[in-house]
């Protein structure tokens, strides 16, 4: 298809050289009154334009299918590698840890906006810069020999210059090019800091709609419409700045192009008003001339859609590098299967480094049921997250067995069909509609065992309450002999947790599991068999906390 595009371009090139020929002998025609050579040429005309506008059209429409298949490419590509190994996740969680260099802001836009932009303005700008130096190839032999011999004397010696027309417009471009690129050279900068700050704007926006409810019972309105006017302040005066710095550029590529136009005229008339050359070479040497220039002023041109190529191609490139950096990153913490839990030299830390626990030893067996509990921020859900192995700042050895299902606080609601919310991620066709309707009346929804079809954004249709029993209801569903969960009742009344807890419990039961809880409720321990407690450790300990396991009787007790 690239081929094509070449083609395509070389034949238009080719067109443009016709027009070229066609200007001599138009004009030649006009000046010598010549009715019979005017009436032929307008029907060549008709036949060049025809040829010319078919030549663009195709040349648009192969241009436009290639950018379109190489941004499929491409975005499948970052996606597939932002995707791969969770790096999504760990590029998020660095941010916490101040790494500016290592979390690129807004993966969302330079993968959605960015690599449309980069594709775009990739596409139109070496295209454009291969029919510049197409076109400049073409014409500049035509150019040279209309230009003729060039006298001229300095200090008494006549110097003569062949192809004079030629030099000229090569002295025009390149002065025009210099001062172009001191002009317009922070424009990159400014471009670059435009869409990080469009991106910062509207990802506030999103926040907005995702947690409305909260804001507006906090009577938060005043708060965040001040957080988006500061932000779009910073897009203004972004843009504000980016504005002035074009003003300048646009300034000076309106004079260079204006100048252009009469250039040739000026230089060539001498050699028309003493009847050297007719009309018809002067016109053509203007167009051979403007072919030229143009070909040779393409940076001068093009310079405004080069500096926003830039500042995307700039974006992209640290995306990539962050993509790359977490690719290699080395995992000290090795996660395998076995039939039961167990860690060995257990060792996790928070993103910042500081270390929470160090080599801790902890094991559970198929009928064990284990409350996890601690102080808040003692480090609870990085425990449970170092079970599930997506916690990078950890180091040690973790086995859990293969039939584990790990239930976070905040489950993650697809739109779409509720049977699609509630198989997530499985396909919902795996399951049956009874099966669906079943684990639903399980998890105490029996309103929703009739609206497998309805779609809604659940997130936001769904009480944090019901969030939680529907991802119950997953693991009710697909029956795991190993359940890992992480405050899963925290917004559920009393009767509905004990009646969950009790269902999960059975489950776990039955197939000869286990279940590993995170839980701040002291009722919930009555469906625990044992409970590890995080205790804070003094200061200047190897880390936070430790891990005191507490027996199976003294747990029951305790909890009870």
């Amino acid at each position: 298809m690239f081929a094509a595009i070449v083609a395509l371009n070389l034949a238009y090139v080719y067109a443009l050289v016709l027009f070229n020929q066609w200007y001599g002998r138009f004009y030649d025609g006009l000046q010598n009154k010549d009715v019979t050579v005017f009436w032929r040429e307008i029907r060549v005309f008709l036949v060049l334009a025809f040829f010319n506008i078919a030549l663009q059209v195709l040349k648009f429409y192969v241009t436009q299918l290639l950018q379109l298949r190489w941004r499929a490419w491409i975005t499948r590509n970052y996606l597939g590698r932002w995707m791969a190994d969770r790096t999504f996740y760990e590029m998020e969680l660095a941010r916490y840890a101040g790494k500016e260099g290592t979390t690129p802001d807004n993966p969302d836009q330079r993968i959605q906006e960015d690599m449309q932009l980069f594709t775009s303005a990739t596409m139109t700008l070496s295209m454009g810069l291969l029919n510049a130096v197409v076109t400049l190839v073409s014409f500049v032999g035509i150019l040279w020999g209309l230009s003729g011999t060039t006298e001229f004397s300095l200090s008494g010696t006549t110097y003569q210059v062949a192809g004079a027309m030629v030099w000229l417009a090569l002295a025009y471009c390149v002065v025009g090019t210099i001062i172009t690129h001191y002009i317009g050279r922070p424009l990159i900068g400014l471009n670059f800091r435009q869409q990080r700050f469009e991106a910062d704007f509207r990802h506030h926006l999103v926040r907005v709609r995702e947690y409305s409810e909260a804001i507006a019972l906090d009577r938060g309105e005043k708060v965040e419409h001040g957080q988006l006017d500061l932000r779009f302040g910073a897009v203004l005066r972004n843009y504000l700045q980016l504005i002035k710095q074009q003003k300048n550029l646009v300034t000076f590529t309106a004079f260079f192009g204006q100048a252009a136009v009469i250039f040739p005229f000026v230089v060539a008339a001498p050699r028309f008003f003493s009847g050297a050359i007719q009309l018809g070479q002067l016109m053509q040497i203007s167009s051979a001339f403007g072919k030229v220039q143009d070909s040779l002023s393409w940076f001068v041109d093009n310079y405004d859609s080069v500096a926003v190529w830039r500042a995307t191609t700039d974006r992209l490139t640290s995306f990539d590098d962050a993509i790359r950096a977490r690719a290699a990153q080395e995992h000290p913490l090795e996660r395998s299967e076995a039939p039961e839990l167990q860690t060995d030299g257990l060792s996790l830390n928070l993103p910042n480094g500081t270390p929470l626990l160090v080599n801790a030893a902890l094991s559970a067996k198929a009928g064990d049921s284990v409350l996890v509990q601690g102080p808040s921020g003692s480090g609870k859900s990085t425990l449970f997250r170092a079970f599930a192995g997506i916690w990078p700042f950890a180091r040690g050895r973790v086995q859990v067995p293969s039939d584990a299902m790990f239930v976070p606080q905040r489950p993650y609601m697809p739109d779409g069909p509720l049977r699609v919310a509630l198989a997530y991620p499985d396909d919902a066709a795996k399951y049956s509609d009874a099966q669906l309707r079943e684990a639903l009346r399980e998890a105490l929804l029996p309103q929703f065992a009739d609206r497998l079809d309805d779609s809604d954004a659940w997130s936001q249709k769904l009480s944090g309450g019901e969030q939680q029993r529907l991802a119950i209801a997953r693991v009710l569903l697909k029956k795991p002999r190993w359940v890992f969960a992480d405050e899963i009742s925290s917004a559920l009344d009393a009767p509905a947790e004990r009646t969950l807890y009790q269902r999960l419990s059975e489950m776990v039961r039955a197939s000869g599991g286990a279940m590993v809880s995170v839980a701040h409720r002291a009722a919930v321990g009555e469906f625990h068999s044992q409970r590890w407690t995080l205790v804070p450790e003094a200061d200047g300990a190897a880390a936070r906390y430790r891990v005191e396991v507490v027996p199976s009787s003294a747990g029951t007790a305790a909890a009870t």
